[in-house]
């Protein structure tokens, strides 16, 4: 089962929840509404013996930091 991040459009809160299916409902855990809007998740991938974010924390030559 894929793990997904998802954002409450009624209350704004961020949650992250195991779906069994592109289709199946999810509710908010904070307000239990069901306008919640799949987000993109952050790529992650274990380097030697640490993770490292697809959003920084390693050189490829061409990306930068960010900071």
């Amino acid at each position: 089962m894929p793990i997904y991040e998802f954002v409450c459009e009624e209350c704004g809160h961020a949650f992250e929840k195991l779906v069994s299916s592109s289709r199946s409902r999810v509710h908010c855990p904070a307000c239990e509404s069901g306008k919640v809007t799949r987000q993109f998740s952050a790529f992650a991938f274990k380097g030697g013996s640490r993770f490292v974010g697809s959003r920084g924390g390693g050189s490829c030559g061409t990306c930068s930091s960010g900071g």
